[in-house]
């Protein structure tokens, strides 16, 4: 793995290190109040062998507002893109080969530093640790998920921390999904907290209805500002580009979750998702279900083969995504 801590006001140099435990104050400020933050990004291997990251910039831009909103020094971005190479082609054994999965990396910020009152610890650790995976949902990528629309539980409200990957964001979504995931469901959907009838995102990903040539998904201004109520995801902001280059209209705005009633297919976005097809939604007892014969819909079957083949060097990025490591 690769730790980096603070040195006086800023950040000393990255070290790649064993994996093992950290030995930190039971004062912490991130084990006494939250304050941490982190990302979800992947490695993988092209068809020749070669190890591919996609768009560290956004996360290392994601990781400097989430910073700058819980007080804590932002990493700078050379550092934060260094740091995921270096640990990434410390550890390129475990890089599945190109379809067999991929190398999921976990940028960490918390504040170590002890801290009994509540302010901002005196200290913090950057560091990134790594490990192999496959799909995130059960069966294959393209399988269809059950899910369910959440109207007991919200996950974020205007003013708060939804905008940033913050660590205390998902601790409170672990009963509503336990829940869930105890009734049958996958997941769930989570509306807007003031009115309950607008689409918020999934647990763990974006969401998207497909309508016509129209893709809507929940909008947001961006940058952490503190009325976004929903993850600026970077899989999110490449599906929007992808669609868009694909002759999809992307309305991003309030999104009623009645939509879901009339649509023709909807997905779910995000790092550890990738681009997963929804095949049914339930909300209080009632279920709108979506059945293609290759489990997903046309749009998302298009917006899936050509991220996922941008990302895996199988088709041209013209874009200037994929970032090469070796």
């Amino acid at each position: 793995m690769t730790v980096c801590k603070t040195e006086g006001a800023g950040w000393g140099k990255a070290e790649v290190k064993p994996y093992g435990p950290l030995e930190i104050s039971p004062r912490a400020g991130v084990l006494n109040y939250g304050q941490g933050v982190f990302e979800g990004m992947k490695a993988q291997r092209t068809e020749d062998g070669r190890i591919v990251i996609f768009r560290p910039d956004k996360n290392a831009r994601r990781v400097r507002y989430g910073c700058e909103r819980l007080c804590m020094p932002p990493v700078p971005e050379d550092t934060f893109v260094e740091s995921i190479k270096s640990c990434v082609l410390a550890n390129a054994n475990w890089v599945p080969p190109c379809g067999k999965g991929s190398l999921y990396i976990r940028p960490l910020i918390i504040g170590t530093g002890p801290i009994l009152g509540l302010a901002p610890a005196p200290s913090y650790t950057f560091l990134v640790y790594v490990s192999p995976v496959g799909s995130y949902f059960k069966g294959n990528q393209l399988s269809p998920i059950k899910l369910k629309i959440e109207h007991a539980y919200s996950r974020a409200a205007k003013g708060g921390s939804g905008g940033i990957k913050a660590v205390g964001n998902y601790a409170a979504s672990l009963l509503p999904q336990t829940i869930a995931k105890k009734e049958g469901f996958d997941n769930v959907i989570y509306l807007d907290a003031s009115e309950q009838k607008y689409l918020e995102e999934v647990g763990t990903s974006n969401i998207f209805v497909v309508k016509g040539k129209k893709i809507y998904t929940p909008a947001l201004k961006g940058g952490g500002d503190p009325m976004d109520t929903i993850l600026e995801g970077v899989t999110r902001d490449s599906v929007i580009q992808v669609a868009k280059d694909a002759g999809y209209e992307v309305v991003e705005d309030r999104v009623p979750f009645t939509l879901l009633k009339e649509a023709d297919e909807a997905f779910t976005v995000g790092t550890a998702v990738v681009v997963s097809p929804i095949g049914a939604v339930t909300y209080k007892g009632e279920t709108w279900s979506w059945k293609f014969e290759e489990g997903a819909g046309p749009a998302t079957s298009k917006i899936y083969s050509t991220l996922t083949g941008i990302q895996t060097g199988k088709v041209p990025d013209p874009y200037g995504w994929t970032v090469y490591l070796d």
